[in-house]
């Protein structure tokens, strides 16, 4: 992709975007195809997956067969580049190490940032989930309504290209029509857990995930995109057309480089700078947002990673996507006789009531999958199908123990062997060799099924982040240190969580691979685990229980926006990243026109 040097950078520009990923990349898709001039900031490297995806490699061409490493933690194959749990001279510390009470922070330092990896679940949140005080009395009520963003859900659909089907369900969106592509078929294994599961009354129906099933419609899409821009029209539809079908030839997680599933480096990126109003900096570590005299931001200054320099550049708007947690150390670092706690912290509440979605599951082995003769099982690299929460009723009327659901992600299949899955399959076989252990392989090949269960996390005040007193990155930048907590409503979803799963490979004749975990605390994965995180900047209508208003707009600083997760007052059971581009149009196209009325 173009890109800029520290000694090609313009003086100023209309807007510095810090961060590459979901939000990031649908805010300068959205500003610069409307016109205004943009700097993105990005702390890691350049990456491009057109020429940088392994396509068609397996295992045994890869290093290790693929497995990961300290430099590559997703594996070798993994689209991730300088990024993970552990980053050299990037650390970050947890006031504990207990499960349960531990934080794990992911970071992805490329361009694109998560979108690259991530798994592609694309729901929207639904009526209840902006209004979780309403309906139950915990948490905080979101300042907005399902109303307010669900034409941006089918701006976001539309350009990206989400395949499923609308179903009707409580508290399920359905999309507007044309919005969605046609989702793959169900697998073998699909189809027999939908079967065991409705039995339960849990619903099984087709998901919702960014991978494109048939090319999108580069003919009409661009004009409901942008009515009234023709510039806009071309560019996209010219980016429309670069993008191809999937051929279920890779694991998504590796990226694409026919562009068929979401990244924001080939769907965001490359008509951001088709414009010709996009510059793109890589390896440049923002170190705070700059203030003028009059108290409003006038630029960012960040280190160039290469030379280890600081630099300053100036804008009219600074929007900072750098991924939740991170932009809350951006604003906590921006200290001034102003914000001495922090830009935007005047409630004191930056970095307090961070989230990351309840995650627990189980692994099973289903013997009507054994020595199932050879058949075609191509599709998308992850669900084809999923179970929404279906428990509403009960859980309003206090009847579950816990206040907030969870969504089913599950995944069978004849999928590419793996070093290690032999060795797995021990428990069954008691291990084996030679002609036996060929014989296994074919047996219990495609016969195992998994389960993921997504879940709501009620913001606590015992989950907060906040400046490392002592340690610093190789930059000297303050650290994060993290607390967290999660509460009964948590490990209590867990478990039902595990009692679920246990239920469903039972109905199916299936053997677990461990017994399901009846103690909640024991069964959910540890905070930042599942890699949802937001919160930290939560967004209200009242600027002193709040960060951000409706907007995404700092309350402090009125020409300082967040458009990652950071401004999330609830973390729905849906994955977060539909909401955070929806929510990153939304306060790009208000950052627009605010711009052209000469307000910002």
């Amino acid at each position: 992709m173009p890109l800029v040097s520290p000694t090609t950078l313009k003086d100023s520009y209309d807007v510095i975007v810090v961060g590459s990923g979901a939000g990031g990349g649908q805010a300068a898709y959205t500003l610069t195809l409307e016109g205004a001039k943009v700097l993105m900031l990005e702390a890691g490297v350049n990456y491009d997956p057109v020429t940088q995806t392994p396509m068609f490699q397996t295992p045994h061409q890869a290093p290790l067969r693929g497995s990961d490493t300290p430099e590559m933690q997703g594996g070798f194959f993994d689209a991730t580049r300088g990024g993970g749990w552990k980053i050299k001279d990037e650390p970050y510390t947890t006031v504990s190490d207990k499960d349960g009470e531990n934080f794990e922070w992911w970071r992805s330092r490329m361009l694109g940032g998560r979108t690259n990896h991530w798994g592609r679940y694309s729901f929207r949140n639904g009526p209840y989930d902006f209004k979780p005080y309403t309906r139950d009395g915990l948490g905080f009520d979101w300042p907005i309504s399902y109303s307010d963003l669900a034409p941006y859900y089918d701006k976001v659909e539309m350009l990206i290209g989400v395949y499923g089907t609308n179903e009707g369900l409580e508290n399920t969106p359905d999309s507007s029509p044309d919005c969605l592509l046609p989702p793959p078929k169900p697998r073998v294994s699909d189809l027999l857990i939908q079967k065991a599961a409705k039995a339960f009354g849990i619903p099984v129906v087709a998901g919702h995930r960014a991978v494109l099933t048939q090319r999108l419609d580069f003919a009409n899409l661009p004009a409901r995109l942008h009515p009234g821009n023709a510039f806009a029209q071309r560019i996209v539809r010219e980016a429309m057309e670069a993008r191809a079908a999937c051929f279920w030839a890779t694991d998504c997680g590796r990226g694409c480089s026919i562009k068929a599933n979401y990244q924001s480096t080939t769907v965001h990126l490359p008509p951001a700078l088709a414009s010709g109003n996009l510059d793109i900096l890589p390896n440049a570590m923002a170190r705070e947002i700059t203030l003028g005299r009059d108290g409003t931001a006038n630029g960012v200054s960040f280190v160039d990673k290469t030379t280890g320099q600081d630099r300053q550049i100036k804008a009219r708007v600074v929007v900072v996507a750098a991924s939740a947690m991170e932009s809350v150390r951006l604003l906590l670092n921006s200290r001034s006789g102003q914000f001495p706690q922090g830009l935007g912290n005047s409630s004191g509440l930056l970095g307090k009531y961070i989230m990351d979605t309840v995650g627990s599951g189980v692994r099973a082995q289903i013997p009507r999958l054994e020595n199932v003769p050879p058949h075609n099982e191509d599709g998308a690299s992850g669900g084809h199908m999923y179970a929404p929460w279906w428990l509403y009723k009960e859980q309003l009327a206090g009847k579950l123990g816990f206040a907030r659901g969870y969504h089913i992600e599950f995944g069978g299949g004849r999928r590419m062997p793996e070093l290690y899955s032999m060795a797995a399959k021990e428990w069954l076989t008691g291990g084996s060799y030679g002609k036996k252990f060929k014989e296994d392989a074919r047996r219990y090949y495609g016969s195992f099924v998994g389960f993921n269960g997504r879940g709501e996390m009620i913001p606590n005040e015992g989950s907060y982040c906040e400046l490392d007193p002592v340690v610093k990155d190789k930059w000297g930048i303050p650290a994060l240190r993290f607390h967290w907590k999660f509460s009964e409503h948590e490990t209590r979803q867990a478990a039902h969580m595990q009692k679920t799963f246990g239920e469903i490979v039972s109905a199916m004749g299936g053997r677990l691979r461990h017994p399901v975990k009846a103690d909640g605390a024991d069964a959910i994965q540890n905070g930042g685990s599942v890699i949802h995180e937001v919160g930290g900047a939560i967004m209200g209508a009242d600027p002193a229980k709040s960060v951000t208003n409706k907007w995404s707009q700092t309350h402090d600083v009125k020409n300082v926006f967040l458009t990652d997760g950071a401004p999330f007052a609830s973390n729905a059971d849906k994955n977060p990243t539909l909401t955070i581009m929806a929510l990153s149009w939304r306060a790009a196209d208000r950052i627009a026109s605010e711009m052209k009325k000469g307000n910002l």
